[in-house]
């Protein structure tokens, strides 16, 4: 019984940092490192995430300085965000790649919502079909007599208990995803 309720909290708690992983690489108005987190350049044959390549700093709220480790990779670089779904418009000096962090339009901002919702709503039904599978596994436990009917009932609110705490915890992501997009 208690490894139904520990499995599924394990498998609710990937889903809000899965959740919370996709946000990362949605784009404010605010200049951010975990932008480039999905992004892989073609590095002597083979594809590296960006921040294996180079340092990627902050120095101003729009501004993002990427320095490359080994100079000779900066067009690869340059290329592999212009490639990206970020659509930003890189440039460089032959030392560091700065990238200016335009501010979003209304329609952008109103678009990234959406797409934030829409990712909140998958959470929340993986979050539920996690519920779900725990209660058939409880309701087997039950069948084969491993469970009284108590047990299986006590269990099954557990259940229920952690779904709607995950639930919530997937609201609270997507309300600062929220805030953070309509103010970047």
């Amino acid at each position: 019984m208690h490894n139904v309720i520990t499995e599924s909290e394990e498998r609710m708690k990937k889903t809000v940092a899965s959740l919370k992983d996709g946000f990362a690489s949605l784009r404010t108005g605010r200049a951010s490192a975990s932008l480039f987190d999905k992004i892989k350049v073609d590095c002597y044959g083979d594809k590296s995430p960006l921040n294996q390549v180079a340092n990627i700093t902050i120095p101003e709220a729009r501004l993002i300085v990427i320095q490359p480790w080994d100079k000779a990779l900066i067009g690869e670089i340059e290329k592999a965000i212009r490639s990206s779904e970020l659509s930003l418009n890189p440039s460089n000096d032959g030392k560091v790649i700065r990238i200016a962090i335009p501010p979003l339009t209304e329609d952008r901002r109103k678009e990234l919502v959406k797409i934030a919702k829409n990712q909140a709503e998958q959470s929340r039904v993986a979050v539920r079909n996690i519920r779900r599978d725990g209660n058939d596994e409880l309701k087997k436990l039950l069948k084969d007599g491993e469970l009284t009917e108590d047990e299986e009932s006590k269990a099954s609110g557990e259940l229920q208990k952690l779904t709607d705490a995950y639930i919530t915890k997937v609201n609270q992501v997507l309300e600062e995803k929220d805030k953070e997009i309509m103010e970047g």
